[in-house]
């Protein structure tokens, strides 16, 4: 029942958001369809990257379990790790702005 609650709350937000938007002018329907593009793949990025800190947490957290005398070699080896997956979600993020701006 709360999946539904929250799922309608946020199909009608998206509604709102589009009559919102069409209030003057017609624009360019090209431009629109670039910026839907942009926001589908960041946030297809953002996500990912998101599951891909979580996994490496997770992984990071059950070896400090398991061996806890590794626990500064794994927190090294983590904070590294997610240095990379976060930037592969400002790679994300550049690539979006290029194709919303010079494309």
């Amino acid at each position: 029942m709360k999946i539904a609650k929250i799922l309608f709350t946020t199909l009608a937000m998206v509604l709102v958001a589009s009559i919102a938007f069409a209030s003057e002018g017609a624009g360019d329907p090209v431009m629109a369809a670039k910026a839907y593009a942009t926001a589908i793949g960041m946030g297809i990025a953002a996500g990912l990257c998101g599951i891909g800190q979580g996994m490496g947490l997770k992984g990071a957290c059950e070896g400090i379990a398991r061996n806890p005398e590794a626990g500064g070699q794994l927190t090294t080896t983590l904070i590294l790790g997610l240095a990379f997956i976060e930037s592969l979600a400002i790679y994300g993020l550049v690539v979006c702005l290029i194709l919303l701006f010079v494309v």
